[in-house]
């Protein structure tokens, strides 16, 4: 296992935001980016056993905008 785990955390129509992890099948949701740190490390902690948890938890935060032209 990497010593690094990186999400990629998007906006969700709904509101909220959406994290899903590259490389693993993880997935977390929550309203607040605050509440969403959270759930990532322990979605993290369910996912993996201690001895191969990841080092580090990146979360790489994407915000789409559109413009009209």
């Amino acid at each position: 296992m990497s010593t690094e785990l990186l999400f990629l955390v998007e906006e969700s129509e709904e509101g909220g935001f959406r994290a899903r992890a590259l490389g693993e099948s993880i997935f977390t949701e929550a309203d607040t980016l605050e509440e969403l740190r959270s759930a990532v490390l322990d979605a993290v902690d369910c996912h993996f056993e201690p001895a191969e948890r990841p080092r580090l938890v990146r979360l790489h935060l994407v915000r789409e905008e559109v413009l009209v032209a």
